[in-house]
């Protein structure tokens, strides 16, 4: 017994030292930070934060993975407490709300198979794509519902999920499940930052109108009666909708199926119609806007494109002050167009829903002058936008004025070449200069730039040396006066301290490599200076869109004159893989041809900005949808019946300016309702082959 006894002890001595010696070994350390957020949260391990648990979510959220905010099932409350653990500060975070983006279901839809026996979406999308003829349709089996662990989705009778905006908290599960992208988090942000893919359904209005509003609604909201909504959604991207009504040059309108029928649907008009209802009922009608986050950003001009910008940016909560040179906002828009056509207090009007929206504005305030991008820096703007237009409102502006030094160190080829050698404007050549694609005046550049005392000087080139504007005679004659050319290579960044100019980056478009160039002084030959937005140089961090932490934290401490970079909003511009660098040919936001056009470059400009910001690459999709990107679409329209276009009223010549303030009167209600009814309510490839009467609409 006494034997028994002993050897189980002895076991139990032994066991015990192995565990402890496995314990030793296999020891695990736990973050205490993991504990504690781990505690937390609410342990409801719903996936929702898209980690399998709430411990997963924790060593997400103290890895920098996963946000403060990212417990669905939690509050702001439950927020804070996580970023005071973490020691961060934090903004507040707008909801995210799922939204289907699929107009036609499968039974509506043209069909190229039916297969009854398949129950996922994700079995079906595998099957030659899906059930549908359109190839990114939604497919109508609702795994996206059956996956909701809020239960906030259900699928309608026509087959498409509808969301149900008080359940969903925004944990994203649908849109990883859905095979076709179909459902997506939509947010302000979100939109305000998006741009369309070949994965969205666009309408081909759509994707004609610069500013990608969604027409398709804004009619359809039309025909039910609700012109406040048709505002706002005009105003999801257009913040000048009454001013545009009048002077747009309607591409979306050649973009319209109807033109396979009959003629296109009045798109410019119906958007006239609702803009000028809003106007009369004397109250502006805004779109929704992001909680408010504190930062300060300026904005360099109170053009179309600088407006935008700064509309955009108060939309995304951030505080935007505009900063005029002349006495009045609105740019070439206010000098440059009959009034007969747009009358100023029809521009007053959108300029001053603008202001509403929470935008500050300064006037007679010239940089160079009054001001500096240093000096807003220092003041405490986080990012300053240069948008002072182009040529034409560069001689609108300067009339009667002496050339200011806008950007540190930073002229036009024309500056250059009219103040000669005896500098009769007096800009301050330095010795290191740096020049751009000068062609045929590059020797007479050199010469002044001599003159005036560069000692070193670069001349960047982007074409190859065998396409270049310039001779080969006259290359050897400038690398024998000690001047450096550079081929294939564009500009795409400054650097200053203060107020000077010290380096030049440019990439090589051939191998896309990057360097670096000591300069005090650049000479453009644009006729106008690039948009830039100009930071304090801070760690390049990556962030979610909706990301609540505050980057302030990463700018990098400076002793004496202040360092600055300026960069250009788009790294990746919709238009070709070249269209890199200052001012490249297709740089989806330079040179407009209309102000539509401008303003989509200010919402891109402040969507930009706001990446910036938070560190969120400026590099859009690889599947953006350009004006070469290869679309599903169709070629004829069937059961679609001829309807005529309603004509727009005008006024006899001799009541302009009489009896007419304009020439054209406006639809009324009735014509309205007539021509939204046209619409054939598109999708993709999909189009409604019964339009709605007037009398039904009604």
């Amino acid at each position: 017994m006494f034997e028994a006894i002993f050897m189980m002890g002895g076991l139990g001595i032994i066991i015990s030292s192995c565990l402890a010696l496995a314990s030793k070994v296999f020891y695990v350390y736990v973050d205490p930070k993991v504990e504690e957020i781990d505690e937390l949260l609410p342990g409801a391990n719903c996936g929702g934060c898209g980690y399998p648990g709430c411990a997963a979510n924790a060593a997400a959220i103290v890895a920098g993975e996963s946000p403060p905010d990212s417990c669905v099932a939690g509050g702001a409350d439950l927020a804070e407490q996580i970023a005071a653990v973490l020691g961060m500060s934090i903004e507040a975070k707008e909801p995210d709300i799922a939204r289907p983006g699929c107009y036609y279901g499968v039974g509506e839809a043209e069909l190229k198979y039916r297969y009854d026996g398949l129950s996922k979406c994700q079995a079906a999308a595998l099957l030659y794509g899906g059930m549908k003829e359109c190839h990114i349709g939604c497919l109508g089996l609702g795994s996206c519902a059956e996956a909701c662990p809020f239960d906030a989705i259900t699928m309608g009778e026509d087959n498409l999920p509808k969301v149900d905006e008080n359940k969903c908290t925004g944990c994203g599960t649908c849109e990883r499940v859905c095979p076709k992208n179909i459902i997506k988090l939509s947010s302000v942000t979100r939109r305000i930052l998006k741009e369309y893919t070949t994965e969205d359904c666009t309408t081909p209005c759509q994707r004609a109108c610069p500013a990608g509003i969604d027409i398709r609604e804004y009619i359809r909201q039309i025909t039910l009666g609700d012109y406040h909504k048709s505002v706002q959604i005009i105003k999801e991207r257009n913040p000048f909708p009454t001013v545009i009504g009048r002077i747009c040059p309607r591409p979306c309108e050649a973009a319209c199926r109807r033109n396979l029928i009959d003629e296109p649907v009045a798109i410019n008009y119906l958007k006239r119609f609702v803009a000028d209802y809003e106007r009369e009922t004397g109250n502006h009608i805004q779109p929704y806007k992001a909680p408010a986050t504190n930062r300060r950003i300026a904005v360099i001009g109170g053009g179309v494109e600088g407006l935008s910008t700064a509309f955009f940016a108060a939309r995304l909560g951030h505080s935007p002050a505009v900063f005029e040179a002349g006495n009045q906002l609105g740019g070439l828009l206010r000098t440059a167009i009959a009034q007969y056509r747009l009358p100023p207090e029809i521009l007053d009007w959108d300029i001053d829903g603008v202001l509403d929206m929470g935008v500050t504005a300064q006037t007679n305030q010239v940089l160079g002058r009054d001001f500096t991008i240093a000096s807003l820096l220092e003041k405490g703007y986080e990012s300053v936008f240069l948008a002072t237009g182009g040529w034409d409102s560069r001689l609108e502006r300067l009339k009667n004025h002496p050339q200011e030094e806008a950007v540190p160190g930073t002229y036009l080829l024309i500056d250059l070449m009219k103040t000669g050698l005896e500098n009769k404007n007096r800009l301050k050549i330095k010795s290191d200069i740096v020049l751009t694609d000068t062609g045929p005046l590059t020797a007479d550049a050199v010469k002044i730039c001599r003159h005036l005392g560069a000692e070193n000087i670069t001349i960047l080139f982007s074409k190859p040396k065998n396409a270049a504007s310039i001779d080969e005679s006259t290359i050897e004659m400038l690398e024998k006066d000690g001047v450096k050319p550079i081929f294939n290579a564009k500009i795409a960044s400054l650097a200053g301290e203060g107020n000077r100019l010290t380096e030049i980056e440019y990439i090589d478009l051939t191998s896309r490599d990057g360097a670096m160039i000591s300069a005090d002084t650049l000479i453009l030959e644009s006729g106008r200076l690039p948009e830039l937005i100009f930071t304090i140089p801070h760690a390049e961090t990556e962030a979610p869109e909706n990301e609540i932490e505050a980057p302030s934290e990463n700018v990098t401490e400076t002793t004496g004159p202040l360092k600055w970079i300026g960069i250009s909003p788009t790294k990746n511009p919709v238009d070709g893989s070249q269209s890199i660098g200052l001012l490249s040919k297709a740089d989806a936001i330079t040179d407009f041809s209309a102000a539509i056009r401008a303003m989509a470059a200010g919402r891109r400009a402040a969507a930009a900005i706001h990446k910036r910001m938070y560190g969120i690459k400026l590099d859009l999709p690889e599947n953006v949808i350009s004006s070469d990107t290869v679309l599903q679409t169709v070629s004829h329209l069937e059961n679609v019946k001829p309807v005529p276009r309603q004509i727009m009223p005008i006024c006899g010549i001799s009541e302009v300016g009489t009896s007419c303030r304009e020439i054209e009167k406006g639809f009324t209600e009735e014509m309205a309702k007539k021509e939204a009814s046209r619409c054939l309510r598109c999708g993709l490839i999909c189009y409604s082959d019964e339009p709605k009467t007037h009398q039904e609409a009604s």
